[in-house]
């Protein structure tokens, strides 16, 4: 099965976050010409505290609502009896792409972006959205997809995802590279200049380095270039709250429990003001 034939598939908890996922995860897949699975893990109380719901009512409010967003859309919904992580992680393995909200039901809602979204997006077999951000920023698929371009192989797969998104919502990308000349650098003032300079350039360096890789894939799409002094865990804020989508790579190190995302990773899951998602490296 290739990955034109793959569904999106979105975790359902029956919360208000979660639904707002669905909506967004329908619009997805008609973007991507894809149907739609709905996914509700029976144990999803293992996360959220004892506070339970009936799934096949999970399932049908969501699938309500994802038709009432996407009325031609195929949707399919299934309960799986497994925890959320679980059943999540192990759906991406057939899955385009996944998607879930910030945040779930019960006392300690505010604490689920801990337990259960950043474990998916660390295992996760295929690309994990979150759907967080401002409400404008949620909703606004016209509005640039910005890619924090990371080195190597994770940059590649990341400005690859950015371009085939900005091409299926006919927006333009901003790649952003970002850069920090080394803090126990001493002397002269022209000499603290030319050190900025040569490691913006070589900032710059990276960016053409990886959008030259695979560019050429989506000749339609307009890539802006952007080089921010900072660090990227900060300086990736500013472009998302402009942003429909920020996409990053899944830098991190790999654990007993799989990839442990890095701190860029962590901190736009927590803080970008629009929806992001985290590509793992193939």
């Amino acid at each position: 099965m290739t990955t034109v034939d793959l569904p999106v598939v979105v975790g359902a908890d029956g919360s208000e976050g979660s639904l707002a996922a669905v909506e967004w995860a329908a619009g997805q897949a008609v973007r991507l010409r894809l149907p739609l699975r709905i996914v509700h893990a029976s144990r999803w109380e293992r996360y959220e505290g004892p506070d339970e719901l009936v799934p096949g009512q999970v399932l049908a409010t969501a699938e309500q609502r994802a038709r009432q967003r996407c009325p031609d859309l195929e949707v399919h919904g299934v309960a799986v009896p497994d925890d959320a992580v679980s059943a999540l992680v192990d759906q991406s393995r057939q899955a385009a792409a996944l998607v879930t909200g910030a945040s779930g039901r019960g006392a300690v809602k505010e604490l689920l972006l801990g337990s259960v979204v950043l474990a998916v997006a660390g295992r996760s077999h295929c690309p994990v959205t979150v759907v967080r951000g401002d409400e404008r920023n949620v909703g606004g698929s016209s509005w640039p997809v910005v890619v924090g371009v990371g080195e190597g192989g994770e940059g590649i797969a990341a400005v690859r995802f950015a371009l085939r998104e900005a091409a299926a919502r006919g927006c333009e990308v901003q790649a952003v590279r970002a850069w920090r000349a080394p803090q126990q650098v001493v002397g002269p003032l022209s000499v603290l200049d030319d050190t900025a300079r040569a490691f913006e350039e070589q900032a710059r360096a990276v960016l053409d380095e990886v959008l030259g890789a695979v560019q050429s894939e989506y000749p339609q799409v307009t890539v802006r270039r952007t080089v921010l002094e900072g660090p990227p865990h900060r300086v990736l804020q500013w472009p998302s709250a402009d942003a429909g989508l920020l996409v990053l790579g899944a830098g991190g190190r790999h654990g007993h429990r799989g990839l442990q995302l890095g701190r860029v990773c962590h901190t736009a899951l927590h803080r970008a003001a629009c929806p992001v998602t985290v590509v793992p490296h193939p």
